[in-house]
């Protein structure tokens, strides 16, 4: 079946944006396609069809959709991190660019040999190191401020990322320089395997607070998720001056790939919170479960079409 055929009619980017209006239906549909992308690669690399590793954001799909898909500017940049694929197909729509790229096949979002943390769409660029990308960030909405551009830029990390002096130090540099740069902290209370209250003392907004930060916490179990990231959004437009927004999340998923070592108690919970099935229940079951199949017939669709492709050859996107 040509793949025109199975793509979803909602994702088409637009002047290569995927726009995605604050609409149930269209919220949903867009964090199940996540979370089906997501499980098939676990499933791949299960299979011996994919090498190398890849972090899911099960479970945290709402949380990577939010803020992303409240920066309507093209002007606005994003800089993500090691676990980026939620932010990627956001920003971009383009969930071939995605799986090509993990696969190492030609059309990936970085020609294929980048993998699974380097992605790159227009304004879009991802990196595996913690905060590797934080004074990059700066740098850029350093920029976006003299040129009077009106432009943001959002740096997301990993609560991980916060035992990285980079961090802060890029911090510091933001509240000195009025950089219009949003540091968005998506907290899901583990870093690789390591519970953030065992290396974590303080809190995020204590930091916030040390560097003259504005500061806002949400939670993406909230129903009104959506509607509270675009309001900082907005606040982050109304003057030249860096914020943290740090977004309470649970990951469903394992770290990378098998390596999932937390009780069966706190994954029963974390199942029980699901914000992503929760969004589901407020939808008819009719046009759910058809947005659902529409979801795994064109991820299954295009990921044997991807997996026929020729593996990257150097210097070939």
């Amino acid at each position: 079946m040509p793949m025109a055929e199975v793509q979803p009619d909602w994702l088409r980017p637009t002047a290569g944006r995927l726009v995605l209006p604050n609409r149930l239906d269209r919220l949903y549909a867009m964090g199940h396609l996540i979370r089906t992308v997501e499980s098939a690669l676990l499933d791949l690399h299960a299979a011996g069809a994919l090498a190398g590793t890849t972090h899911t954001c099960l479970g945290q799909e709402l949380c990577q959709m939010a803020v992303v898909r409240a920066l309507d500017d093209g002007r606005d940049r994003v800089l993500s991190n090691h676990r980026n694929h939620g932010h990627f197909l956001t920003f971009s729509g383009d969930v071939a660019a995605l799986m090509a790229e993990v696969a190492g096949r030609h059309g990936g979002a970085s020609g294929g040999w980048g993998g699974s943390q380097h992605m790159v769409a227009g304004n879009f660029i991802s990196g595996g190191v913690q905060a590797g990308l934080s004074a990059i960030g700066v740098g850029l909405a350093l920029a976006e401020r003299r040129a009077g551009s009106g432009g943001l830029v959002v740096v997301i990390l990993g609560d991980g990322s916060l035992g990285e002096g980079l961090l802060y130090e890029s911090m510091n540099l933001a509240a000195l320089w009025s950089a219009p740069v949003l540091f968005v902290v998506e907290h899901n209370g583990i870093a690789q395997s390591t519970r953030s209250d065992a290396a974590l003392a303080g809190t995020v907004a204590g930091r916030a607070a040390a560097f003259g930060l504005r500061h806002w916490a949400i939670d993406d179990a909230d129903p009104d998720l959506f509607d509270q990231a675009e309001a900082v959004v907005a606040a982050m437009r109304g003057g030249n001056a860096p914020g943290l927004l740090e977004i309470r999340t649970r990951r469903l998923g394992p770290h990378s790939k098998g390596d999932d070592h937390r009780p069966p108690a706190e994954m029963e919970r974390i199942r029980e919170r699901d914000p992503l099935t929760a969004l589901g229940h407020r939808l008819d079951p009719a046009q759910r479960d058809d947005m659902e199949r529409r979801n795994r017939a064109y991820v299954a669709a295009l990921a044997a079409e991807i997996l026929a492709r020729p593996p990257a050859s150097p210097g070939v996107a």
